[in-house]
């Protein structure tokens, strides 16, 4: 099959379109942050940058760290931005660019996101380290694709639906982070359990400002929920997608946030930037 230029779109220097860069500037590490500014607090660890690029908010920075070739790139907020992130990265390395056809030789990525969440048990403090076992969509994306998930997966996401009780157009679903990437990441200062994503800031988690919200008391419910002895552990905005999409194509997924509030305690952080940098060290002894 040869993609069209409407579909697989480049743009005039050959690169994938939204990302702005080619196969060459890409690692097989890929660090996601969401923050444009955080790319760079990513690569100030770095022994050697090779690559530095900027297109609308994917920022990427490419280089060395004790050896190992890393990418970090920003994706902004959101699911959406998502989409487009794991399809143009899957793109870089499985599609030959020039020839617009599948190469024969599947290549797989370490999509490591290092991001902020709101904490949704009232026992784990803010700036702790929360590693993603599962993500529930309450987005739409993977809904999109001819995603299979497991009799697991589906039976997660139906028993947290008929728990907390969305809005009946939503319908939840539920992937597994990688297993290999989860012992990469897991220690002391990690606490492990199920995200939720949200497809927004504000009512789709709970919050309640002048128009209101139909989830009002989702956080509570939330807390209580477990299953098989996981609980959610936190509210973020990409990573449903990000498991969802990236093991179909067959990448290997983590997410690891900081915790910046405490939703049940009603606490945020006074200000993170150290306790970020610290994660991010911590996430890049860990590859």
């Amino acid at each position: 099959m040869k993609y069209p230029a409407s579909e697989l779109v480049l743009d005039s220097h050959g690169n994938v379109y939204h990302l702005g860069i080619s196969p060459e500037h890409l690692a097989q590490h890929v660090l996601l942050v969401g923050d444009q500014n955080r790319v760079a607090a990513v690569s100030a660890f770095f022994d050697e940058i090779t690559h530095q690029s900027e297109h609308r908010e994917f920022v990427c920075h490419t280089g060395f760290y004790k050896g190992k070739h890393i990418t970090a790139l920003s994706t902004g907020i959101g699911t959406d931005n998502i989409d487009i992130v794991v399809n143009e990265l899957d793109a870089l390395v499985n599609i030959d660019l020039k020839e617009r056809t599948n190469k024969v030789q599947i290549t797989s990525l370490n999509l490591i996101r290092i991001g902020t969440c709101g904490i949704l048990q009232a026992d784990i403090d803010v700036h702790s380290y929360l590693l993603s076992t599962h993500a529930v969509g309450i987005d739409n994306v993977a809904h999109f694709y001819p995603v299979s998930f497991t009799d697991c997966e589906k039976s997660l996401a139906k028993a947290l639906n008929s728990f907390v009780g969305f809005p009946e157009e939503i319908t939840p679903y539920c992937s597994e982070s990688s297993g290999k990437l989860l012992k990469q990441f897991s220690g002391a200062h990690t606490h492990e359990g199920i995200t939720v994503t949200s497809s927004g800031f504000y009512a789709p988690q709970g919050r309640s400002l002048r128009l209101g919200t139909r989830t009002s008391e989702v956080n509570e419910k939330l807390e209580a929920f477990s299953f098989e002895g996981h609980r959610v552990i936190n509210f973020e905005m990409e990573s449903s997608a990000l498991f969802a999409l990236g093991k179909a194509l067959g990448h290997q997924c983590i997410t690891i946030c900081l915790g910046i509030a405490n939703r049940p305690r009603m606490e945020f952080s006074k200000g993170y930037e150290k306790e970020m940098n610290d994660l991010i060290h911590y996430v890049l002894n860990r590859i």
